[in-house]
């Protein structure tokens, strides 16, 4: 009896401990104007995670995206401290404009609950610095999400280029954008401060620059630019009166450069990114698609098209990615593209290309 009686309770044991490893990650949500938002609300297939709590203090917004993915309006509170302080979540995703990603750091970081921001990581380099160091303090995980870091056509690029698969790196040109936010419709809450310079940092250059920054900041492995050149427009001033729409960033390196173009003025969206060395270029043209050519006399080149399959799980999804790092089933590599590493590099070069498209000049960063 006692035998059956032990293995009845070890039995019981490894049970619990499966279910235990596999409960859902308590995750609060942090702001719903970020169009971005629908990803995480609209989210299906998955039972890895479970909103517990929602901050919006616009109830008319809270109230129309529930209807709409079926939340009860009981878990929607007006501040942080009172979403955390009544629902203990272990994460937190922001999903508020970029200026409130620090406050959003301030109120989780000293009760230890990790944070999963929208790119960029921060407004400013100040804002940056402090979220930083409160990451650092209180130990929690502090990740940037951008949509091209689940793209498979740039970890292929990534890995044929430290393969040697077209010679050493020569230079990098990234594409990023759209019509502009007003000509795309997105919603009233998100436009306010999309197109504000407070509350988003500027235009396109924040918000389309930042992808080719940290695509460029990964490719190199976390090596700082020796210069920052930015020139920004206005050509929709009609639909972005206080904001720039078209940028370029020029980064330049000891042996590379980047060319980084983030625009509002696309006539199609667009994030691609072209990848040369010294004997070829790699294509990602978008997130399936890539090409491979290399060099054959003056101008020609054999070329090779791939076609390729969404990433695995748990490096196919934002939220699926961050309950693995949340539960040490992940370790984020050095420098990559959520790191907190790689976006404090993306953020002093934002900062930088604004001064430089302010002043005119190029902006050499410090060692």
């Amino acid at each position: 009896m006692f035998k059956y009686l032990l293995t009845f309770c070890l039995l019981m044991a490894a049970s619990g401990a499966t279910f235990a490893q596999k409960a859902p990650l308590r995750v609060g949500i942090v702001g719903l104007t970020h169009a971005h938002v629908h990803g995480i609300l609209g989210r299906k297939g998955h039972d890895d995670l479970q909103i517990v709590g929602i901050v919006e203090p616009n109830r008319d917004l809270a109230q129309r995206y529930s209807k709409q993915y079926g939340y009860s309006m009981n878990i929607v509170y007006k501040t942080t401290d009172e979403m955390l302080a009544a629902t203990k979540p272990e994460v937190v995703t922001a999903f508020g404009s970029i200026y409130e990603h620090l406050a959003v750091v301030q109120a989780c970081a000293p009760k230890g609950v990790h944070v999963m921001v929208e790119k960029p990581l921060a407004v400013s380099l100040d804002h940056a610095r402090k979220m930083e160091a409160l990451a650092k303090k209180h130990h929690i995980q502090l990740l940037t999400n951008y949509e091209t870091t689940w793209y498979p056509t740039n970890h292929e690029a990534y890995d044929l280029l430290k393969k040697g698969t077209v010679g050493p790196l020569s230079q990098v040109v990234v594409h990023d954008g759209h019509r502009g936010p007003k000509n795309i419709g997105v919603n009233k809450e998100f436009l306010d401060w999309l197109t504000d310079p407070v509350q988003n940092g500027g235009g396109a250059l924040i918000d389309f620059g930042c992808y080719g920054v940290n695509l460029m900041t990964w490719l190199q492995d976390g090596k700082r630019p020796t210069t920052v050149t930015a020139v920004t427009q206005q050509l929709q001033p009609e639909n972005n009166p206080k904001v720039d729409d078209e940028s370029t960033i020029l980064l330049t390196y000891d042996n590379a450069k980047a060319t980084i173009q983030g625009s509002w003025n696309w006539p199609i969206g667009r994030k691609d990114m072209e990848v040369y060395g010294k004997t070829g270029v790699i294509y990602a043209d978008n997130k399936n698609d890539l090409r491979v050519r290399h060099a054959e006399g003056y101008d020609q080149y054999k070329e090779e098209k791939r076609h390729l399959e969404d990433r695995q799980a748990p490096y196919d999804d934002p939220f699926t990615f961050l309950v693995g790092v949340v539960r040490n089933e992940i370790t984020l590599k050095p420098y990559d593209l959520s790191s907190l590493e790689n976006n404090m590099i993306v953020v002093e070069i934002l900062e930088a290309a604004r001064e430089s498209a302010k002043t005119y000049k190029s902006v050499t960063l410090g060692k």
